[in-house]
């Protein structure tokens, strides 16, 4: 069944169903790029919808992009703390349930995310610009020209895992563990990354041991501008318990990971869903340095919600949500809305407010690494530009295969061909 076939099934499914038994987290929505049709149900006639059962058991769904700025602008009320349940629909996932500074509450939150924003200033950025420049030329003059290859292994995950080797002044000849841990931190037991929780957690031990020893070399000696020393050598962070060193670990590695990976992927993915918008691209390749970068994002969303625990009875358009429940703010919903874009699901690489998206978050727990994201993307389409200028040089030549994931919205394979 093709992807067009596969979806107009699953809006027959999504609209004859009872309302009440609509569960948007089932991953293989994620998987088979079928969830669509459920959040549109969802956007026009439930914004705030129940989950009474799912297999991360009951949960409130927020649809709509005004409602997610409501839930996002009210930290008090709807908390991020991961020992209320932290950020993510998995309650059951010790590794994303860890202290980190994502799941904190202020004033905690703003302290320690202040100690690691300093990597990604605008100075820092324009300092390692050159250096992302020079592996992006070296990554894609390796690349099989006239054959399939993947795209997934061979640009966005070896790209974006020599980014977080610089970032952390992690060893570069091991850099390939920063991926795995990643992978380890998100994925779902028994979808082929680990077996189970205590899978997950031995093999994140793995990372805590191997972090620990950097710290430990980092802190008696001089600070410089790598995220380790950073916290190592900060009186704010400095005395972190072992647990919160590991969960801002994993937070920055995961955070520095899959939403530019997964972007990298999905925009050249979009292009050739899109051949009019590749050809204006090719034409007018200026969009990069204006809204094109923040479509590739919008439409790829790669991270699909962020979740909050309600700190005390409250109502959101009109539905009672009561102290200690889940709330769940669906991102790959809101930038789908017609009433805040236009055709929504299209790309449209000139989308005059294709920066409004939701995908990086809003408020205090706003991605920290936004714009670091950005230029890698930016940098990436305009080395691929000056090599391959034609549109669909880079040809899609298969479906993709997508994660079995509800949190990342991401690939495993992309088969591509340079046309040359």
């Amino acid at each position: 069944m093709d992807a067009q076939t596969q979806l107009r099934a699953a809006a027959d499914r999504a609209y004859s169903m009872p309302l009440e038994q609509i569960d948007p987290s089932d991953p293989t929505l994620q998987q088979d790029d079928t969830h669509a049709p459920y959040f549109a149900r969802l956007r026009e006639e439930d914004p705030i919808h129940h989950t009474a059962d799912s297999l991360f058991g009951p949960f409130w769904s927020v649809t709509r992009y005004d409602d997610i700025m409501h839930v996002e602008m009210n930290p008090q009320l709807f908390s991020s703390d991961s020992r209320r349940g932290g950020i993510a629909i998995m309650d059951g996932n010790a590794a994303v349930s860890l202290p980190m500074f994502i799941a904190m509450d202020p004033p905690k939150h703003d302290v320690q995310r202040k100690v690691v924003s300093p990597i990604v200033a605008p100075e820092n950025l324009a300092r390692m610009s050159g250096l992302i420049r020079q592996r992006t030329a070296d990554t894609l003059d390796s690349l099989p020209i006239n054959q399939t290859f993947d795209w997934v292994p061979s640009v966005s995950i070896n790209l974006t895992t020599k980014m977080l080797a610089t970032l952390f002044d992690f060893p570069f000849e091991e850099r390939q563990l920063l991926t795995y841990w990643s992978d380890v931190t998100t994925a779902l037991p028994g979808t082929g990354v680990i077996d189970s929780e205590e899978h997950r957690m031995a093999e994140l031990r793995k990372c805590g041991e191997y972090f620990l020893r950097l710290w430990n070399e980092r802190v008696n000696a001089e600070p410089k501008p790598d995220l380790i020393s950073m916290l190592a050598h900060s009186e704010k962070t400095r005395n972190m318990p072992p647990d919160e060193y590991l969960g801002n670990v994993l937070l920055l590695i995961v955070g520095g990971n899959d939403t530019t990976r997964n972007t990298m992927s999905g925009s050249v993915l979009a292009l050739n869903r899109f051949p009019d918008e590749y050809r204006k691209l090719c034409a007018n390749p200026q969009l990069l340095e204006s809204t094109a970068v923040p479509e590739f994002v919008r439409w790829q969303t790669p991270l699909a919600h962020m979740r909050r625990t309600a700190t005390q009875d409250t109502e959101l358009h009109g539905k009672r949500i009561r102290a200690g429940e889940k709330v769940v703010m669906w991102y790959v919903s809101s930038n789908r809305e017609p009433g805040k874009f236009n055709d929504p699901g299209s790309l449209q690489l000139d989308r005059e407010n294709a920066r409004q998206h939701q995908s990086f978050g809003f408020g205090i727990h706003r991605c920290v690494g936004n714009r670091l994201a950005e230029l890698q993307v930016r940098i990436l389409w305009e080395e691929i530009l000056k090599r391959w200028p034609e549109p669909g040089q880079i040809e899609v030549i298969g479906e993709p295969q997508r994660l079995c994931n509800p949190f990342v919205r991401g690939y495993s394979s992309l088969p591509v061909r340079i046309n040359a």
